[in-house]
């Protein structure tokens, strides 16, 4: 399915001001087809996390929007990312995303090198200063990299460009919303895109991300 996407997204069940249904209606209207809502998780939440969400499919349907039920293993002990990952998976989860080391927020090193090698993750949010190794390690195993919109989060979007270019990897464009004024028009995730210093056709495909195919749904 293509169309308007963003795979990492904050309810209130987290860190975020909206409900889940109002964060999907408040997308809807925007335009979006595809949204994940991925609250952050650790071991003490991510199954009643994956619960919670899927009683508003139903809700979301009647909106337009698929609702990809999901989870960002956040501040997770790396050796713990991978058990996490699989385990959400078996919960019902559609899409799992990482908590990438961001250079604005104290991520335990090795947070990217463990995600990426996880074959469980689809999505490493925000990665920071990625590495080459790290980055071509997550091409082979489909774990896209993301620029994001977020404050601060998005200093290293041009790094993550130029990287997930060099070895291959799939890029997203998501806007880590927690609030109303976080979600972006197609300008607006275009311009992203394009300030991480992607070509307009990089731009294009990125936007116009197969998300069925990127996930295997």
């Amino acid at each position: 399915m293509s169309g308007m996407y963003d795979l990492h997204t904050h309810s209130i069940l987290s860190d975020g001001e909206m409900l889940p249904i109002e964060l999907i209606r408040r997308m809807a209207v925007t335009g979006y087809t595809t949204v994940a809502i991925t609250d952050h998780a650790d071991p003490s939440n991510a199954e009643s996390l994956l619960a919670t969400l899927a009683r508003v499919r139903e809700s979301a349907d009647l909106f337009g929007v698929r609702l990809l039920c999901g989870i960002e293993i956040t501040h997770v002990p790396p050796q713990q990312i991978a058990p996490l990952a699989k385990t959400a998976k078996a919960q019902g989860a559609d899409i799992v995303v990482v908590h990438g080391e961001t250079t604005v927020e104290p991520v335990a090193e090795g947070t990217n090198h463990a995600a990426c090698g996880c074959k469980y993750v689809n999505v490493l949010a925000h990665p920071g200063l990625i590495t080459l190794k790290d980055a071509k390690t997550a091409a082979k195993n489909g774990i896209a990299l993301e620029l994001t919109a977020r404050g601060g989060h998005n200093r290293t979007n041009g790094h993550v460009a130029q990287v997930a270019r060099q070895a291959g990897c799939q890029l997203v464009v998501d806007s880590d919303a927690h609030a109303p004024h976080d979600i972006m028009s197609e300008r607006a995730k275009f311009v992203v895109a394009k300030g991480a210093g992607l070509s307009d056709r990089e731009c294009r495909e990125v936007l116009s991300l197969n998300i069925d195919e990127f996930l295997g749904l």
